[in-house]
C-alpha cells in the first residue's frame, strides 16, 4: 500500500513539474510573439547608440531575418521571465514552510527588477563607452552588419542582467546554509579577483575603463549580497529554532 502511496506521489510530481514546463513553454512562445511583433521598434532602440539601423550593411540574404528573430527571441526571455520564475517557485512552493513561502513572493519580482537593472546598466552605460572604441579601432571606420552586431548586443545585455541576479543567487545559498555573510565578508580580496576576472569576460573590450565601469556595480551588488546573506542567516535561524521548539 505504501509502494502505491509513493508511487501515485512521484506520479503526481512528475505531472505537476510537466505542467508547470508546459506553461513556461507557452509563455515564452507568447513572449516571444509579442517580441517579433515589436522587433523593428526593438532593433531601432538596439541600434541607437550606433545612429539607428541605417548605420548597418547586410551581407548574407537572410541575415536581417536571423537578427530580427535573435531580438525577438531575448525579448520573449525577458517578458516571460517574471513567469518562468513563478512557474519554478510554485513547483518547490508545497514543499516549503509557511516562512519560507513569505520569500519566494518577495524574490519573484526581485529577480526580474534585479534582471532589468543590469540591462538598463549595460545599454546605457557600457555600450555608449565600448562601441565607440570597437567601431574606430586602429583608426579604420567600421560598418556593423546586423547579425554581429545585434549578437554582441544582446549577448552582453544578457549577460550583465544575468550577472546583476548575484544578490539572490547569494541570498538562496545562504538560506540553505551552504555560505553566510560572515564567510562573504573575509573573502572580499578573492571576491575582488573574482569580480575582475568576470568583469573581462562580460565587457567587450579589453581596456581598462570598461572593466571599471563593470567592476564597480558588481561590487555594490557583492556588498548587497552579503545584506541579502545576513537577512537570510536570521531567517534560517528563526526556522531552526520554530523547529525545535515544535520538536520539544
Amino acid at each position: 500500500m505504501e509502494q502505491e502511496t509513493s508511487g501515485m506521489s512521484i506520479l503526481s510530481h512528475v505531472n505537476e513539474l510537466r505542467k508547470r514546463l508546459l506553461i513556461s513553454v507557452i509563455a515564452l512562445a507568447v513572449a516571444t510573439v509579442i517580441g517579433f511583433v515589436f522587433s523593428r521598434q526593438l532593433a531601432e532602440v538596439l541600434a541607437g547608440p550606433i545612429g539607428g539601423l541605417s548605420a548597418m550593411k547586410s551581407i548574407d540574404v537572410t541575415e536581417n531575418v536571423t537578427a530580427f528573430m535573435k531580438i525577438s527571441l531575448l525579448a520573449g526571455v525577458v517578458l516571460a521571465l517574471p513567469i518562468v520564475v513563478y512557474e519554478i517557485f510554485a513547483f518547490v512552493l508545497p514543499g516549503l514552510k509557511p516562512n519560507e513561502r513569505k520569500w519566494v513572493w518577495f524574490m519573484i519580482p526581485l529577480a526580474t527588477l534585479f534582471f532589468a537593472a543590469g540591462v538598463v546598466f549595460a545599454y546605457f552605460v557600457l555600450l555608449p563607452t565600448a562601441l565607440p572604441f570597437l567601431l574606430n579601432f586602429m583608426g579604420i571606420a567600421t560598418a556593423p552588419r546586423p547579425s554581429t552586431y545585434f549578437g554582441f548586443v544582446l549577448n552582453l545585455l544578457f549577460w550583465v542582467g544575468l550577472a546583476f541576479e548575484l544578490p539572490l543567487i547569494v541570498f538562496l545559498l545562504a538560506r540553505i546554509g551552504l555560505i553566510t555573510a560572515k564567510q562573504l565578508a573575509r573573502q572580499w580580496r578573492i571576491a575582488i579577483v573574482v569580480i575582475a576576472i568576470l568583469a573581462a569576460f562580460i565587457t567587450p573590450t579589453p581596456d581598462p575603463v570598461n572593466m571599471g565601469l563593470m567592476m564597480i556595480p558588481l561590487c555594490a551588488l557583492y556588498l548587497i549580497s552579503i545584506l541579502f546573506a545576513v537577512a537570510a542567516g536570521r531567517n534560517r535561524k528563526k526556522s531552526q529554532q520554530a523547529d525545535g521548539a515544535d520538536a520539544g
